[in-house]
């Protein structure tokens, strides 16, 4: 399979209390960025010799300028190789997408939107942080589709006490009603370094119990495979495998990619390395003409195979039973009887109890 090819844009308009992804709430130093990224590009170029997806992701893409993303845009194409059928995705906030700026988007030449849409009750909007109204989401997708987009995700987050199971059904389902392709759904996780792990250090109490989140999710896996979605990885959804994310399969299958831009992650199958993350420091090792790593590991076969292990339990794809040691054959035959794996066509793959445990399985299945 060919790599990917990944962009990450630092810049948003404010902060998430959830996000722990590398991000600046500020446009001033987007003018250096694209400086940066241009000449990371020009050092990178030759590293791969062609890539069948592209993802935009940050930060919030959709906060650039029509001149800046079109920059960007023409930066990628003019030095990296991509097929004609490359899927090419931009992440979006619904405050930014007008008709005009989605007609943009979409003559640009990207033909995948995942909308950070999070919610459809203001209410749990104000409590999560986001900047848009669930009017402006609902404009957002309108928008969207108007402008000819046929492969639309939406970025979903549930699982805390803001939002209890009945309010987060009426989301799920006034997201169904706009037919999207894509949904990822996503239990709400307190992340080292953000406003909601502070808040529940002081005892502000945020998450749901363990039992009534698994509940949450499984209500959430049935919910959604009922109306036709796929369930593909523990978070995501597809209406058909067409329509699952091919960049994020790359990392769940241990296929190769390039990630340009601060905080970006790379893979070659082998080695692993990974940009500074900060906008400062990146802009000034490029500066100094030199690429912005920060560190690197090259894997081992064991540490090759422990990762295959633990990202094939998180999919629907599961991991092939002929890489699993022989010791795991007990293991096997009881997560089976547990109904939390099941075997088809030479497969592990989780059942939908078994993605609660996705942590666990890699642990279970190599003794």
């Amino acid at each position: 399979m060919l790599p990917g090819l990944y962009v990450h844009v630092p810049f948003c308009g404010s902060k998430c209390p959830y996000c722990n992804f590398y991000s600046i709430p500020s446009q001033i130093p987007i003018a250096g960025w694209l400086k940066g990224l241009e000449k990371e590009i020009f050092h990178t170029k030759s590293r791969f010799e062609r890539f069948d997806t592209l993802y935009l992701g940050g930060g919030t893409p959709s906060i650039l300028s029509d001149a800046d993303l079109e920059r960007m845009l023409s930066l990628i194409f003019d030095h990296y190789p991509l097929t004609p059928d490359a899927e090419i995705t931009l992440e979006a906030n619904p405050c930014h997408v007008t008709l005009e700026k989605a007609n943009f988007i979409k003559r640009l030449g990207v033909n995948r939107i995942n909308l950070g849409v999070q919610s459809f009750d203001d209410r749990v909007l104000k409590f999560l942080g986001r900047r848009h109204s669930s009017q402006s989401a609902e404009d957002a997708i309108r928008h969207l589709r108007a402008a000819g987009f046929q492969n639309i995700g939406l970025d979903l987050i549930y699982g805390f006490k803001a939002q209890p199971m009945k309010a987060w059904m009426v989301t799920l389902k006034k997201a169904l009603s706009f037919e999207p392709e894509h949904l990822s759904c996503y239990q709400l996780t307190l992340e080292k370094g953000t406003v909601f792990e502070r808040r529940s250090q002081e005892n502000a109490s945020i998450l749901l119990p363990g039992k009534t989140a698994a509940a949450h999710f499984l209500a959430t896996s049935a919910f959604l495979e009922n109306k036709g979605y796929v369930h593909y990885e523990v978070s995501n959804f597809a209406l058909n495998k067409s329509l699952e994310s091919r960049h994020n399969r790359k990392y769940w299958r241990h296929i190769p990619y390039l990630g340009l831009g601060p905080s970006a992650h790379s893979f070659d199958g082998k080695q692993r390395w990974w940009n500074v993350r900060s906008v400062r420091k990146y802009c000034k090792a490029l500066n100094k003409n030199r690429l912005p790593v920060e560190g690197n590991e090259t894997l081992t076969k064991e540490q090759l195979h422990l990762e295959s292990l633990a990202l094939g339990v998180r999919t629907r794809h599961g991991v092939d039973t002929k890489i699993l040691p022989p010791a795991s054959e007990n293991a096997l035959f009881m997560l089976q009887k547990q109904g939390l794996l099941k075997i088809k066509k030479g497969h592990a793959i989780p059942a939908r109890r078994g993605y609660l445990m996705a942590d666990h399985l890699p642990l279970w299945l190599s003794p």
